[in-house]
């Protein structure tokens, strides 16, 4: 194997575009200490995994960029009729911050609602 080359396999780019507040609070994950996102999907992700999501948010033509980390999975037939996919944890940087502000910033009249989301 040539030295320059990595066996790291390339994160997996996933776009996800979000066009409602409804659906932005189903899929967004405050616990995580800098932000998350849900993102529905089949692949098969293992905890751990780096993923790049291209964000768009309600009302928002910009898509933001988010190299996070698989931080859960939500396996096909999850209890509670959850949607298959993974949680995707915003990594620790000025960033992120930003998007996890504007995010909660967007969500400040849902936030402390007591409606189901698609995470914990």
């Amino acid at each position: 194997m040539n030295p320059t080359e990595s066996t790291a396999p390339r994160p997996s780019v996933i776009q996800l575009s979000i066009k409602e507040k409804s659906a932005l609070f189903a899929a967004y994950i405050p616990l995580f200490a800098d932000g998350g996102i849900f993102v529905p999907s089949t692949r098969a992700y293992r905890l751990g995994d780096d993923v790049y999501v291209l964000l768009t948010l309600p009302d928002d033509p910009q898509r933001y960029p988010v190299a996070g980390k698989v931080a859960w999975i939500t396996p096909a037939k999850a209890a509670g009729a959850r949607s298959q996919g993974v949680g995707v944890q915003f990594p620790s940087d000025e960033k992120s911050r930003l998007l996890k502000n504007k995010i909660e910033q967007i969500l400040s009249s849902h936030i402390s609602t007591d409606r189901q989301t698609q995470t914990v």
